[in-house]
């Protein structure tokens, strides 16, 4: 599957984003990150997602694999859109500047690795349930949550398609 060069420029390995977070560090930004499935994007999803990047000056995305959506038991047929498929799409929102990809079960790794300023979820979880908090705590960062748009999931997409 061939996506522009622009989108795809998104999409980067761990290592390649650590690069330039250390580069907005080092001019002084700040660096958050999020994570998520991001199966069906939806408005929420949008919203989510620009709010996360109010946060800081460079935000980067922790998307789960194929296998690691399917590891959390969203349902026997999750995700709809493949990995490199969402990861196009989210490409595309001027609100991400890093798309990493993560195969475990949590973003952890990810985020240990990363070290970045502020973790952001959902207000759908309390700071000590969010996967990472004490972490980014441990060294000086914010873990916060931010409001989530009323009336859309990926999963009452679906349901609706299916009825």
């Amino acid at each position: 599957m061939l996506f522009h060069d622009q989108l795809s420029s998104k999409l980067q390995s761990k290592e390649q984003a650590l690069q330039l977070i250390n580069k907005v560090k080092a001019s002084g930004g700040t660096v958050v990150f999020t994570n998520g499935c991001f199966d069906i994007l939806h408005p929420g999803h949008v919203d989510y997602l620009a709010q996360a990047r109010d946060q800081g000056d460079y935000l980067v995305l922790g998307l789960n694999t194929d296998d690691s959506v399917k590891r959390l038991n969203k349902a026997p047929n999750r995700p709809i859109n493949s990995e490199q498929a969402r990861a196009h799409v989210l490409a595309g929102l001027g609100s991400i500047d890093s798309i990493v990809l993560f195969n475990e079960d949590t973003p952890l790794e990810l985020i240990t690795y990363l070290k970045p300023n502020v973790l952001v979820k959902g207000n759908d979880y309390r700071i000590e349930q969010i996967v990472g908090h004490d972490v980014v705590m441990a060294y000086g960062g914010k873990v916060i949550t931010i409001p989530l748009l009323e009336g859309f999931s990926t999963s009452s997409i679906i349901k609706k398609i299916l009825q």
